[in-house]
């Protein structure tokens, strides 16, 4: 055994753990029956989290060399919290980088070696005296994650070492702890071999990032548990085979019982047995046991009790049991006989504050957003998570992806290009050992949560002997699960790593190639619609496969939660900041900001799109009833009522709650029962039946009458053909000011004042109050998405930001119309960017005070495609206000619409700017019938749809302010509420972030005519 450390380990593939105890399950234990049922913390662990003194070292030739000596004075030394990352507490810089690796640019080393200049180092000491309960017992410690290598000293002798940030890493301290006062030393370096290893898309920290405790053990214990179900053919019995690992070989007389209680805490089965030496083994029958699926998450719980020789009762192990299959069967992945669709999201741990140290409430939020929003799996990206997690996805019910902390991205892909040359670990047998123990330390501590049903190789590190053996070492110590890695993708000679095709950001075309080509694997994309900034536009397009072909079985969001970190700007305000704002070097900037959820644990728009396309039980109404599709495995609908709305120009008028029990996997017909003693659905208009499927008792992840399921159904009833304009209003005949500059129409209580100089609309007035801050132009730009950046957008496209600053009036003209007295004046443009391209803005003034605004397009070929076509302008930021007819209740866009809903919402003007970390278009509306736009007195505009609904936003900021923002903070104050209404607007896209253009029917070609209408009113 190794006791004289070495600063070598750090680059030596062939240590990695010296000392370290072997991996073991992740049980609790506890000394009596009564501890083990009530659950609550383990007497036998002691934490030392909390504050430790500390000192940072920029590389290991600066630290204090001898600090875990006795007579070392640390007193002095600085404070840091544990668990806590180094650069989150004042030392060091947070950096963030993507595929390349954080020294790049730096230092020119290959691996193993790593930079010795800038290897930070933290000097960690924690003094404590052994709890009493502890005394005269084995001691041990465990280091749940440590990023990336550390060394460990108790009162000045040498512990042990380990590589490894994911799993954890345990120490015998017994020889050497003392009576009295203890000093724990532990030496965390930043960069070591497994840096190599660790090339995530995340930022790089280091540091003690999750719990640190000392326990003990009784004088017999179960080190490690290993549980295993099996079910029949029918699933209709069970068995549960239990295997048992002690510390010591187990004493002579050794009795185990295993007793096995349901979730109501009833004895449905036991089993008693012996010892031999260091194993035992436990098998009981389980008769029509319930089963565990992320839709009925049911959990047994087994209780383990050991008893010495003389009947005392020594330790008691309490294990949450699921009885599950999960197989391949007939080319499809079944879990307890049926075809699985992974509805899934990847999901980073990360907390603004905390980076990856995040707490139980930040998981306890997670969980139960995703349940919320129908996301019923998750992909554990890219290393083994906390423990914690685990047992929530057990106890909530989700599917895990269980992925091993590897990847190697930055060894074999540079600017995209696939260049495996000098890829790790590839065929070299010397990364063998090294890469294998990452995954036999998450089999070992994971193999009990009955929601992992996939292990994962790791994360793009292309492919090899090195992975494949990994793959076949999880098949060997496991077959209630099956093996997943996408990176064979990029090399077809390891293809049987994986058990099913997984590929990443696919093109829907491209997946129904495959399994239109009569494929041996089921298909997941590990990762699709990137989620950056405004994004997840054609998501549905993806989903729709789900009911195509039986081997599409889902796919993994990328991801969950932006990587974004709370920071101050000069004058002391805090924001949210992305890679570059620590001064860090290089990075990928903003690219950390891919989640569905905000850093702040908030749901962006983006959540309505897949709380939709995720949802379980589709609704498909008309106006007479509407059809139940219960695609769920295994439960009815009889946990949810069934409520229908009927709306009127969105009000509503009748609503609705009855009973409707669908079978899982069939699909019936609901009949509405409307009122007959009402006249309904007779009036001229528009109407929408809104059917919803709710709660109907309170769960663990959401209260009793939550929607869980939506469907809409949008009618229109004709105006009868002999109905007549009764009692319409007379209104004063305008009257028109013809100018030299200003042409003004007049009428009762309003005022248009048209100018020939800024060839626009330049005054509205309603009440003498002023409308118009800013007069309307044409606008073919919107603000840069992540996305649009990533393809390009501005290369392609930017002539049209240039066309949206800057036009020529070639044409003013001036009508009266006789018969409804209404005033037209018409403006038509001219665009530097083409002398074809001609466009012309029309306000009709009515007499009544409305202004009909028409906007016509004449295209020209051989331009790029349009970001928007609208008409924008500016209101005072008084008329904050709004009440939208509209598609919603959040932003929406044309390929990001099937999770939104007709009706009347309300918001405010700030609402609309989305939280997106980098300023970017955001609080779009599309099918906008009208919106109400007023001060706090209820005075302002409305802006409606004179004929086709139109898309609109209205920002504090215009385009061009969002254009030239790298952060919320660079955006002015605000002055203005900015309306853009638009004809069309292109989609957001979302295949990817780096160049997969938005589908082509989002688009908007520039050679085509186009135009819209709307009207503007006062209120």
């Amino acid at each position: 055994m190794l006791t004289t450390p070495s600063l070598k380990w750090l680059t030596d593939l062939n240590v990695f753990a010296v000392n370290r105890l072997t991996a073991h399950s992740d049980h609790r234990y506890y000394e009596t029956l009564a501890e083990a049922k009530d659950g609550g913390s383990m007497t036998m662990r002691h934490s030392l989290g909390g504050s430790w003194k500390f000192s940072y070292s920029v590389n290991p030739a600066n630290r204090p060399e001898h600090f875990y000596r006795m007579d070392f004075d640390c007193a002095g030394w600085g404070d840091i919290s544990v668990p806590g990352h180094i650069q989150l507490q004042g030392y060091g810089t947070p950096q963030y980088v993507n595929t390349i690796y954080p020294w790049e640019g730096h230092s020119d080393v290959r691996p193993p070696d790593i930079p010795t200049d800038h290897n930070p180092v933290g000097s960690y000491v924690k003094t404590f005296h052994v709890p009493v309960h502890m005394k005269d017992k084995p001691v041990h410690i465990s280091f749940q994650g440590v990023e990336s290598a550390f060394y460990v000293w108790l009162n000045g002798e040498f512990i042990g070492y380990s590589e490894d940030s994911f799993t954890p890493a345990e120490f015998d301290l017994t020889p050497c702890l003392a009576e009295g006062e203890n000093k724990l030393a532990v030496e965390v370096y930043q960069r070591s071999t497994g840096s190599w290893l660790e090339d995530q898309d995340f930022w790089r920290f280091s540091g003690i990032f999750r719990e640190v405790y000392l326990y003990t053990v009784p004088e017999i214990h179960v080190y490690d548990i290993r549980i295993r179900t099996e079910l029949d053919e029918s699933f209709t019995k069970g068995t549960l085979y239990a295997a048992l690992t002690f510390m010591s070989p187990a004493p002579q007389g050794v009795k185990i019982v295993a007793e096995l209680y349901d979730a109501q805490g009833r004895l449905t089965a036991s089993a008693e047995g012996g010892a031999s030496a260091h194993q035992a083994e436990l098998s009981l029958k389980a008769d029509s046991p319930a089963l565990w699926s992320a839709e009925q998450p049911y959990l047994y719980t087994l209780y383990i009790q050991v008893y010495d020789a003389s009947g005392r009762l020594v330790e008691v192990v309490p294990q949450k049991v699921g009885f599950r299959r999960f197989e391949m069967a007939d080319k499809i992945m079944r879990l307890n006989g049926q075809r699985i669709v992974f509805k899934g999201v990847n999901r980073h741990e990360f907390n603004p504050r905390r980076g990856r140290a995040v707490t139980k409430e930040d998981m306890l939020w997670d969980i139960a957003a995703m349940k919320r929003n129908n996301i019923n799996a998750v992909r554990t990206s890219h290393y083994p998570n906390q423990t914690l997690w685990y047992e929530l996805c057990d106890e909530y019910g989700l599917y895990v992806i269980d992925e091993m902390n590897l990847e190697t991205h930055g060894t074999w892909q540079k600017l995209g290009a696939v260049d495996p040359s000098w890829n790790v670990p590839g065929n070299k047998p010397e990364w063998q050992d090294i890469v294998l123990d990452r995954a036999v330390s998450m089999y070992e501590r994971d193999k009990n949560h009955p929601s992992i049903l996939i292990w994962s190789c790791g994360n793009e590190s292309y492919a090899g002997e090195v992975i494949r053996n990994v793959g076949n070492y999880f098949r060997s110590v496991d077959s209630s699960r099956l093996v997943h890695y996408e990176g064979v993708f990029h090399n077809r000679d390891y293809n049987d790593t994986s058990d099913m095709e997984s590929r990443m950001y696919a093109k829907p075309a491209d997946i129904e190639k495959y399994l239109t080509e009569n494929p041996e694997k089921p298909y997941i994309s590990c990762e699709y619609m990137h989620a950056m900034g405004n994004s997840l536009g054609g998501m549905y397009k993806y989903t729709d496969l789900e009911r195509k072909y039986p081997m599409y079985q889902g796919g993994f969001i990328w991801d969950y939660i932006d990587q974004a970190i709370c920071k101050k700007d000069r004058y002391d305000r805090e924001f949210l900041a992305y890679g570059g704002d620590f001064e860090d070097r290089p990075t990928d900037y903003y690219f950390c900001t891919n989640g569905i959820v905000y850093a702040t644990r908030e749901e962006s728009p983006k959540m309505q799109e897949v709380k939709f396309l995720y949802q379980n039980v589709k609704l498909i109404p008309d106006r007479n009833g509407v059809s139940i599709a219960n695609e769920n495995l295994f439960v009815d609908t009889s946990g949810y009522t069934l409520e229908y709305v009927l709306l009127h120009e969105g009000r509503e008028l009748f609503r609705k709650s009855v009973e409707a029990v669908v079978a899982p996997q069939t699909e019936e017909r609901v009949a509405f029962e409307w009122p007959t003693d009402e006249e309904l659905m007779t009036g001229a208009g528009e109407y929408a039946v809104h059917v919803a499927f709710k709660l109907k008792e309170s769960t663990l992840w959401a209260d009793a009458g939550y929607e869980i399921a939506f469907g809409e159904h949008v009618f229109r009833v004709e105006e009868k053909a002999d109905s007549a304009d009764v009692g319409a209003a007379v209104h004063a005949p305008l009257r028109v000011v013809r100018g030299d500059v200003i042409i003004g129409v007049h009428g009762n209580d309003f005022t248009a004042l048209f100018s020939k100089q800024a060839a626009s609309l330049v005054s509205l007035k309603y009440a003498g109050r002023e409308m118009i801050a800013l007069h309307p132009a044409p606008l073919f730009w919107r603000a840069t998405t992540d996305n649009d950046r990533g393809f390009g957008q501005s290369f392609h496209s930017g002539l049209w930001y240039a066309a949206s600053l800057a036009r020529k009036c070639v044409g003013i003209d001036v009508a009266e119309a006789e018969g409804e007295g209404s005033v037209t004046v018409a403006f038509t443009y001219q665009l530097a960017i083409s002398d074809k391209v001609v466009v012309r803005i029309a306000y009709t003034v009515y007499p009544d005070g409305k202004v009909r605004v028409r906007s016509d397009y004449k295209g020209a070929a051989g331009l790029p495609q349009l970001p928007i076509f609208a008409v924008s302008f500016k209101v005072p930021a008084d008329y904050e206000q709004m009440e939208w007819y509209a598609m919603g209740p959040l932003e929406n866009y044309a390929d990001r619409v099937k999770g939104a809903r007709l009706g009347i919402f309300r918001n405010q003007v700030s609402d609309n700017l989305s939280g997106y970390v980098y300023p970017q278009e955001s609080g779009n509306r599309t099918g906008v019938r009208r919106v109400n736009l007023t001060n706090r007195e209820g005075r302002g505009i409305r802006i409606a749809a004179a004929a086709a609904p139109v898309e609109c936003s209205i920002s504090p900021y215009t385009a061009f302010e969002l254009e030239n923002a790298n952060h919320h903070f660079e955006l002015p104050n605000v002055h203005y509420s900015v309306v853009t209404v638009a004809g069309r607007q292109m989609g957001v896209g979302g295949d990817d972030s780096w160049g997969a253009p938005v589908h082509d029917e989002y688009l908007i070609n520039a050679d085509q005519d186009m135009s819209f209408e709307f009207t503007i009113e006062g209120i």
